[in-house]
Formats: structure tokens, sequence, C-alpha cells
């Protein structure tokens, strides 16, 4: 009968190796302690096991035996039994905890995951990983341009958090556009599209995340056009807007965000560099490097912008917040916490119970217009404090925040009345003298009597 194959491990191996250049007198029993890190008379013992039964007899006895600490296999079984049953949806952890409290049977997290792995109830996060197809880059320069806004402490210590607006061409890689900004407002991107096409004129399309910058979140919302003002921008300007669906979808622009997480934190650390000013004037010079080595070029060399073609004051009238507002017989209507009075002339005695367009400038300016004149107005008990129970974006909370302790630095709130809130009569089913007849009285009655009291 032929001899089986032996199993051995690495140390085990390692012995027979050392043992039998002992045994031929090319290494000491010395030495052979030292290499194994044994004593001496552990190396002899071993030695003559070597030189009676061989190299097999090396190996460790306990090899190919169960293990002295294995787990009876009808409790595994019972173990599986119970997840499968009653914590299918279960993690190992919480799964291990209730097995615990609820059956008295104690199994560790590690091994419970491992028998939930092999039952097929469990997958591991590398199993239940998915894969997103990769977009390919669109074929022409200025087809696409995704936009993002970056939220980080780009000075580190040195200044306060802020957000860098995030213009990247998809053909190509091109950083187009950068700018720091407080937050992310529909202002701050009208501010940057306004460069952006001065220097480059109209793409395409945008391609941003779902922002409400960038699209409105209530589909439901009775009031507005379905778009936001952004869009109603984009819209006039004859430029798409498309939303991705997940940040993966717009990977290009992340990447660039991490990277210049990266790089431009440390550019602007060696410029010595730690306010927004002297930030935005340090961009182009950091811009021109980055695309020299991190650009692409594209599958076509169609270049897709075209001109702006559009006069400073058309350009004015479109990048700015535009709504209307409906006239009340006193010419007075509300706008952002603010009682507008219109003068009255020829045109405005004719507008109770119509509609004024209005148009708010980046620099804070008002203008109301009917059929495109501008109208005269004065300002009514202007008080410009954010509202309690504000609904603010994460994104730009850092920005309100400031925005409210400059509002609190410089004037104390204005006492309000309290008003009747939640005092408003509403019907029971009793009668109005505010006694259900007789089972009130009779209740009341009993209680005096249990206090001793005449009726």
């Amino acid at each position: 009968m032929g001899m089986g194959w032996v199993l051995m491990s690495e140390r085990e191996l390692n012995r027979v190796e050392v043992l039998s250049q002992v045994s031929q007198g090319r290494m000491t029993a010395t030495n052979a302690a030292n290499v194994l890190g044994l004593s001496r008379r552990q190396v002899h013992r071993l030695l003559k096991k070597f030189q009676t039964d061989g190299p097999a007899a090396i190996r460790h006895k306990a090899r190919g035996r169960a293990s002295n600490n294995r787990i009876d296999p009808a409790v595994r079984e019972f173990a599986v039994t119970l997840v499968r049953e009653n914590y299918i949806d279960f993690g190992p952890t919480f799964a291990a905890e209730k097995l615990e409290e609820d059956h008295g049977l104690k199994v560790s997290r590690e091994t419970l995951r491992k028998w939930m792995q092999d039952a097929g109830i469990w997958l591991s996060r590398k199993q239940r990983r998915t894969f997103h197809q990769p977009r390919l880059r669109r074929e022409c320069f200025g087809e696409l341009i995704q936009i993002d806004g970056s939220d980080h402490h780009w000075f580190e210590d040195r200044g306060p958090a802020c957000t860098l607006l995030v213009f990247i061409d998809d053909a190509t890689s091109t950083l187009m556009h950068l700018e720091f900004v407080k937050s992310e407002s529909t202002f701050s991107y009208f501010g940057a599209l306004e460069a952006y096409l001065h220097a480059h004129g109209r793409p395409v399309a945008f391609y941003s995340d779902k922002h409400s910058v960038f699209r409105v979140s209530n589909d439901a919302a009775k009031s507005g056009h379905g778009m936001t003002q952004f869009g109603r921008a984009l819209n006039e300007l004859n430029i798409e807007i498309l939303c991705a669906n997940s940040s993966q979808a717009k990977g290009r622009v992340e990447r660039a965000n991490r990277t210049l997480q990266d790089r431009l934190v440390k550019e602007l650390r060696l410029a010595g560099i730690s306010d927004m000013a002297a930030a935005n004037a340090f961009l182009p010079s950091f811009m021109a490097r980055y695309n020299a080595k991190f650009a692409k070029t594209p599958r076509r060399p169609d270049n897709l912008h075209r001109p702006l073609n559009t006069e400073p004051v058309r350009l004015a009238d479109v990048l700015c917040w535009r709504d209307e507002r409906y006239v009340g017989n006193q010419l007075a209507f509300s706008y952002d916490r603010q009682r507008i009075i219109l003068e009255e002339n020829e045109i405005t005695s004719g507008l109770p119970g119509k509609y004024v367009d209005s148009y708010e400038y980046p620099d804070g300016r008002l203008d109301f217009r009917w059929k495109g004149v501008s109208l005269p107005y004065s300002v009514f008990d202007k008080d410009q404090r954010v509202t309690h129970a504000a609904i603010t974006e994460n994104k730009r909370l850092g920005a309100v925040l400031e925005f409210i302790k400059e509002e609190q630095d410089r004037a104390p709130p204005k006492k309000r009345r309290a008003g009747k809130q939640r005092s408003k009569y509403k019907p029971n089913g009793r009668r109005n003298d505010g006694w259900n007849s007789l089972a009130d009285r009779k209740r009341i009655a009993d209680r005096k009597a249990s206090q001793g009291c005449d009726i």
C-alpha cells in the first residue's frame, strides 16, 4: 500500500529541515535550539522522534482531529433555525444578543456571523456591494458642464469654513470655473453663472445634484411654476439643467472635489491665504496649473459653447430673483417680510386686484414693474430677521447661523403679541353650560359626599 500525503504546517516543515541538518552533523543542537526558539532538551527530544519515526512524527498530534472547543453541531443547527424563523433580517450582532436574551443561547457574534453566512442568511458587506455602471464621457467640449458646491474647511483653522462652487466640463475634466462663496444659494450660483457665461459662452446643459437651487423639492406644490429661479434663468438663456439621480452619476465633479480638497487646501496653506477674497484672486492661476495636469482631450474637437449675445441690462434681469405680487386695494403688498406701498399715479391707480412683477437683484435692490414699466414705491415696517422655525438646508446651515448671529448682535427682536394660539373653542358634545346633564351632576355630588360636604 502506497504512502499517503502528510499535511504539515510551515512551522513543522521548518523543524524537519533543521532537524535533518542536525542529524547530518551540519548544525549543532545549540544552533538548532536558537533557530527554532526551543530549549536544547526539547531539540534532543524532537531529534530522537525524527530519527526513530521519520519526518511524520514531527507533525502535531491534534492535526485532523476536531477541536476540543468545538460547538456541538446540534447547537449550531438550533441557532440557525431560530435565526431563520425569528430574526431573518437581523444582523449577526443583534441576532446574537436576541438569542442570549430570549432563548438563553450564548454564541459569539463572529461565530453566528459565519453560521449565518454558511446558511445563506447573511451576506458580507463585500457581497452586498453593488457596482454602478460608469457613464461614458460626453464627446464634445461644452456639451455638458457638471456643477456642484463643496462645503469644506478650505482655510483649515486659519479661517471659517466656506463653499467652493465647481464647474467642470464632462468631456475633458477641465475646470471651467471655481469660486468661493459663503454657501450654496441661488444668488451665489447666479454670480458664478454670470462669470462663466462671460468667460466661455452658453453650454448645451448643466448637470447638478438635487439641491433646491436646481430642482423644486415638492412636486405637488400648488404655487410657483414648477421650476426654480436658477432653472428659470437657464431656460431664458436656452440652457438645459439636468439633475443627477445619484452622486455616482456626477462622479466627474465629485472626484474633482476630492482632489481639490487635498491639493487646493495645501496650495492655499503654502500661499498663506485665509480669506475668500484672496482665495478667489488665487484661483485662476491654480486652475491653469490643474487643467494642464489633469484635463483630457475630447473625443471630438467641436466646441458646443454658443456666444452669450445678451445685453448686460437684459442679463441682469435674467440673473435675479423674479416673482409676482398681488396688489391690494391700498396699493400695498408684502415682499420678504416687508410692506411695499406703491405710489399712486395714473398707472398704479388701476393695479388693485392685479399682479405686478418683482425683481430682486444680488445687491439687494428691489424693482416692481407693470408690463415692463418700473413702479415707484416705499417700504413700510422693514424687518429682515430670520423667522422662527424656518426650513434650512444642511448645506446652508453655517451661513444662516452666521447671519442670525449678526442680526442678534445688531438689534434685539421686536416684541410680538402672543395671540390666542390654540385657545379656539372646539365643540365636545356637552351642553352650553358646561355640564353633561345628570352624569356630571352625579359625579360631583358623589365627590362632595365623600369629602363630607353638604350638597
